[in-house]
């Protein structure tokens, strides 16, 4: 299977999607897949495909608010002719934005199912564009274009049920499959990081053998909840507790983060590392005792999932639509305020050697289902499934398309996929037909709605028919 994914950033960047889709790639290449990464890029001014079959897009750079993230133009004549020659499957989009729409337009353009992964919950980052007052409105259009870009896809996934449910509230019908991220299992297992290297780290961060540390790696930006983190920290962590945190990753928020622990009086209690590159992370992840956050926007973190994968106990802020990541006992405990926070750190640091070998033991194999080809085959069966109802659906076009020559007199010999779309773009007109699917129809695998336009048929002995309803009926003439 060829599959063509659609990022707006790629590496060197680093961030949560990036490192899903490169671990994702590893898996479905190690399962004999063809993959092509399509994205943005700064420091090039023609397309071209590297030798790791990255398709660059030339583009412009946003903001130090954005991070400086690539921003290409959504349409190309030559990316457009560099996708069709290497002739995607399906295409995946990673993205909602420029190069999200880039994939709209492919697989429409190709005829090709397309595939939405959601990773972020994005009313947690529309301060970034409109802060203030502005937030609400800014947040309803957001909302309406989500809707709108998920409308195009033949199936939606997401890394937890957070995701599935946000998509629910903002309108979407296609349900969500719920596939947790991955991790680099094998570069953050235990036993990866040499005792020297940990050793040479905790000295070089100042960091007392007897000292027990928690860290959390994420970008500093204000969804992060970082500031609330440091607060429970103020409250419940006293110097002779002998527990450290570490702070890596660096973002806009850094600057005030920064500023709010030297106003608590953190003082060496807290270190900020800064940007650390990815593949220099597993020493940073190695000498911690337990990983922290308090992030409520985070859909399943792969940084979290590094931690686990290490051996690391988590401790979560208690987050309902995220329970089943951190069970308590088995890889961690979940909080709900400073208090517990600070209980359950000294209920680590205080257990014998014994028992934080086991806690260890019990972390890692929670995550042992976490690696690239698990995450690969989980997506397969998504590309399958989409690539089997777009058949369907192509056959029912083709049908209603013929229907609609017959009925107009019109010959139906040279319908040719091109043409047979026109038509179906045409006849059918049946968006309010999604309020009237109700405990008359079950929705199972022979029922299927295809939106945007919608298209509602039944499959009965193998035959094509539209179903019709009281409120109103579809009609090709």
């Amino acid at each position: 299977m060829k599959i063509a994914m659609f990022t707006e950033c790629y590496e060197p960047f680093i961030n949560g999607v990036i490192t899903h889709i490169k671990i994702l790639t590893q898996g479905l290449r190690a399962l004999g897949h063809e993959v092509m990464i399509v994205t943005g890029d700064t420091e090039c001014a023609h397309h071209y495909v590297d030798e790791n079959n990255v398709l660059h897009c030339p583009a412009a750079k946003t903001g130090k608010r954005l991070y400086g993230y690539p921003l290409p133009s959504p349409i190309s004549r030559h990316r457009r002719d560099l996708i069709r020659e290497f002739g995607p499957d399906i295409i995946h989009i990673h993205t909602e934005f420029s190069m999200g729409q880039s994939g709209i337009r492919m697989a429409k353009l190709l005829n090709v199912p397309m595939v939405y992964t959601m990773h972020t919950m994005y009313d947690e980052y529309v301060y970034y564009i409109a802060p203030g007052i502005l937030s609400r409105p800014a947040t309803k259009i957001a909302r309406q274009y989500f809707q709108l870009v998920a409308g195009h896809a033949d199936a939606i996934t997401g890394p937890s049920e957070k995701v599935a449910q946000y998509c629910r509230e903002i309108g979407v019908k296609t349900p969500v499959t719920v596939i947790n991220n991955a991790a680099e299992l094998d570069a953050f297992r235990p036993g990866a990081v040499s005792d020297g290297e940990k050793a040479a780290l905790r000295k070089k961060l100042g960091i007392a053998d007897d000292e027990t540390i928690a860290i959390f790696v994420g970008r500093l930006g204000r969804e992060k909840s970082v500031d609330v983190l440091l607060g429970f920290w103020k409250e419940t962590v006293r110097p002779e507790d002998r527990l450290r945190l570490i702070i890596i990753g660096d973002g806009p928020v850094r600057p005030e983060l920064e500023l709010q622990a030297a106003e608590l009086e953190l003082g060496d209690g807290v270190i900020f590392t800064g940007r650390v590159e990815h593949e220099d992370m597993p020493p940073y992840v190695a000498i911690g005792d337990l990983y922290v956050t308090a992030s409520l926007s985070d859909t399943n973190s792969i940084s979290m999932l590094e931690g686990m994968a290490s051996g690391l106990p988590v401790l979560a802020l208690t987050d309902p639509l995220n329970a089943d990541q951190v069970v308590d006992g088995v890889n961690g405990y979940s909080f709900n305020n400073a208090e517990e926070m600070g209980g359950y750190m000294r209920k680590i640091r205080d257990m014998t050697p014994e028992e934080r070998a086991a806690f260890s033991e019990s972390t890692v194999r929670s995550v042992r289902t976490s690696g690239a080809e698990d995450l690969a085959k989980k997506l397969l069966t998504v590309y399958t499934d989409a690539m089997s109802r777009e058949t369907e659906l192509t056959n029912a076009v083709r049908l209603l398309a013929m229907e609609y020559c017959r009925r107009n007199g019109f010959s139906a010999q040279k319908l040719t996929k091109k043409r047979i779309y026109r038509i179906y773009d045409k006849v059918i007109f049946a968006s309010e037909f999604e309020d009237d699917i109700d405990g008359d129809v079950e929705p199972d695998k022979e029922f299927y709605v295809k939106a945007r336009p919608i298209l509602i048929y039944h499959i009965d002995r193998g035959r094509f028919e539209l179903t019709e309803y009281a409120k109103s009926e579809l009609s090709i003439n």
